[in-house]
């Protein structure tokens, strides 16, 4: 297991997503409280969306003051994604439908020193996965359809949480379940009580007033939950 997460610990990750793209060192700066900077790459194949490539995380890595999450929605994840945990990523996560040996690339990933966690879609069932998520650092359940901020949150994706978790305790594996897609103050708690302890935010954390009094409202949310759990 990656130093980077423990399943003990409840993580929030901002989505720079919702950032000014403009004012993005800044913007990265506002966040210094949380525990990782979450970057969404997208490459208008996977979703039809386009934003980072390598680059631009190697110039995020460099500067920011926590470490960075990279979430590859990206096609070819076999070659392409060791190219984020070359640049500097922290955590590098590809999508188990863009990867055809997701565990080889998963010990790539590793011995290049990147914490490793593979993402679903909604529709895609984690139980195919299970027999082998020890290979992995973090699974990251989607609660929304990757592509776009600002989308409602999955309830009907509650349950998967359940499951996750509940397989990966009855394996006793230390694999942090990470939920990205409509985490707010309202959905927070739900999904800490489900299992999952590293949260993405995007809009709840970069439209609030004071973004770090929200990370630490959502932390606090968190771990309500998880002890509900």
């Amino acid at each position: 297991m990656n130093a980077l997460y423990s399943t003990d610990t409840q993580y929030i990750h901002p989505s720079i997503l919702n950032a000014d793209f403009l004012r993005l060192g800044e913007e990265v700066d506002a966040i210094a409280t949380a525990d990782a900077v979450h970057v969404d790459v997208m490459d208008n194949h996977f979703v039809p969306n386009l934003t980072f490539g390598a680059d631009m995380v190697e110039q995020i890595a460099r500067h920011a003051p926590i470490p960075v999450d990279a979430h590859l929605m990206i096609d070819d994840a076999d070659t392409q994604a060791p190219l984020f945990a070359e640049a500097g990523a922290d955590s590098v996560t590809f999508h188990l439908e863009a990867a055809d040996a997701p565990v080889r690339l998963a010990r790539e990933l590793r011995r290049k020193n990147a914490a490793v966690g593979v993402a679903l879609r909604p529709v895609t069932p984690v139980e195919p996965l299970l027999d082998v998520i020890g290979e992995f650092d973090m699974l990251l359940l989607m609660t929304v359809e990757p592509g776009f901020g600002g989308q409602s949150f999955l309830e009907s994706m509650l349950p998967k949480i359940r499951l996750a978790r509940k397989a990966i305790s009855e394996a006793n594996l230390q694999v942090s379940i990470q939920v990205d897609g409509g985490v707010s103050q309202e959905t927070i708690e739900r999904c800490a009580e489900a299992g999952a302890n590293v949260f993405v935010a995007g809009s709840a954390i970069y439209r609030a007033r004071d973004a770090a009094e929200e990370i630490a409202t959502l932390r606090r949310l968190a771990a309500e939950g998880r002890h509900a759990h």
